[in-house]
């Protein structure tokens, strides 16, 4: 997974700082969350290829769409969307508490693993059926890490995200 790096001359708050109240309107008003300076746009990127593999099992076509999803950092996917607010939505992310921001790291490398092997598998597959059980079993495993991911973005606790992650 490639990593882009991105820097603003724009002043940040430091990482573990609190923020004022100006710059918490300024990140509500864009959809980032100021507590955890991430925001939910990124999982749409996630959202996407769920939707396509959901899809594979009644349109084995849609097989070669979901191939052609790839994996992009949140810096990427900003820079890649129409996102009003991208570049905030980066520099609050590099700012996002380094606990934070690992818990959702691990939980976004964890999906592009599991998309990226299952893309890999659907690849070799010769068979509708095969394709469709390899769909079915990443969106099973797909969905509830994104889910966990839209939590850490909204502030839920590291124990709840280390728990789930353990199961």
């Amino acid at each position: 997974m490639a990593a882009t790096d991105v820097r603003s001359d724009r002043p940040m708050p430091p990482p573990t700082g609190r923020i004022d109240q100006a710059r918490a309107e300024q990140l509500r008003a864009a959809n980032i969350n100021p507590r955890t300076g991430l925001a939910t746009d990124y999982l749409n990127h996630f959202n996407e290829a769920v939707m396509l593999l959901e899809m594979v099992p009644d349109m084995p076509d849609c097989a070669e769409d979901f191939l052609t999803w790839t994996p992009l950092s949140y810096a990427e996917h900003f820079w890649a969307s129409n996102f009003k607010a991208r570049d905030l939505a980066i520099e609050a992310y590099e700012c996002a508490d380094p606990k934070i921001r690992a818990n959702f790291d691990n939980l976004t490398a964890t999906m592009t693993s599991i998309l990226t092997a299952v893309g890999n598998a659907m690849r070799e597959a010769q068979q509708d059926k095969t394709r469709a059980t390899l769909a079915e079993q990443a969106t099973a495993w797909v969905k509830p890490l994104v889910a966990l991911a839209g939590g850490v973005i909204n502030g839920n606790t590291d124990n709840d995200v280390e728990a789930a992650m353990s199961n």
